[in-house]
């Protein structure tokens, strides 16, 4: 009993109460409209669970197996990976450019950096709807820049080759401003005398960027690859403005077919199923990831 007045008297201030007092609306917002739905769609995902039906029996694992055994499932991993495996990289080779450009101190910079970082605050409705009229096949801007230099450009949201390069496109605009600014925190964090050392010895500027800028942007490039990953992975309003799925499924991401499978076919045993199995590729591709590069960066500072 002594023990529990101590942690009470601890525990229970004034000051504390005020602090619980002030987190209360937080934490019943979290606990409404987070916690539970979390774990209530682990609970749908083990029911087959449709909207129209009043029965919604206990099925066990049978949506997970159905998930695994359909192939439009896994035609939206292989678009999702197809997506991913293109924004990863691109947005951070062009945010990180951007990032090298306007830190030399450019003319202007101010001005460059509110350009580069104005698609991030566009509505992602606004900007995939702007794309889908550049990339029209008929008037759109990016086939009538092909038409000067003699090249004939393709039906680019009709056609399943094309289709996702344009998706990917228009990614990496809308989100290189962002992770553009994350890298500009990282380069100031960088302190000048390891390039004027890098001088004196006669370093050239392709040396010092790939022996000193590089290694040290480890943590920031582990954390912008992270990101990205889990927005990638999640992809939904881009794909459903531009495409909605198509042409033939070629850009319908897992968040696609779980759309359509829940709020379309009112599925919601099944969609439930499909969100914790992204949950679980995530986790899992997030941890390889940040496994992979905090061994790549242990490597090149035993090298340095």
């Amino acid at each position: 009993m002594n023990a529990l007045k101590k942690i009470k008297k601890r525990f229970w201030t004034e000051d504390s109460r005020a602090a619980y007092i002030s987190l209360l609306p937080s934490v019943i917002v979290f606990l409404v409209f987070i916690a539970f739905p979390f774990f209530y769609s682990l609970f749908l995902s083990f029911h087959k669970w449709a909207i129209l039906t009043p029965d919604k029996p206990f099925v066990g694992l049978a949506n997970y197996r159905d998930l695994f055994l359909s192939r439009d499932f896994w035609n939206a991993v292989i678009n999702t990976i197809k997506y991913s495996a293109g924004v990863i990289p691109g947005t951070t080779l062009v945010s990180l450019g951007l990032a090298l450009l306007l830190h030399r101190g450019i003319r202007a910079r101010n001005l460059f950096r509110t350009i580069y970082f104005l698609p991030v605050v566009t509505s992602m409705v606004v900007v995939s709807i702007l794309w889908a009229w550049i990339f029209d096949s008929n008037y759109g801007f990016f086939n009538y820049f092909l038409s000067f230099i003699g090249i004939e450009g393709p039906a680019w949201l009709y056609d399943p080759r094309w289709a996702m390069v344009a998706i990917i496109i228009t990614s990496i605009w809308k989100h290189a401003g962002y992770f553009m600014v994350i890298f500009l925190a990282g380069l100031h964090g960088i302190p000048e005398v390891f390039y004027e050392c890098a001088e004196i010895d006669g370093a050239t500027p392709f040396k010092k960027l790939m022996f000193i800028t590089l290694p040290l942007l480890g943590r920031v490039t582990a954390l912008v690859m992270v990101m990205l990953t889990i927005e990638s992975f999640k992809v939904f309003s881009i794909i459903y403005v531009m495409t909605g799925g198509g042409p033939l499924k070629s850009t319908e991401t897992i968040v696609n077919y779980l759309y359509r499978q829940g709020f379309e076919s009112f599925q919601m045993g099944y969609s439930s199923a499909i969100a914790w199995v992204l949950f679980v590729f995530i986790l899992i591709i997030t941890l390889l990831q940040i496994r992979f590069i905090g061994g790549r960066r242990k490597a090149i500072g035993q090298q340095l």
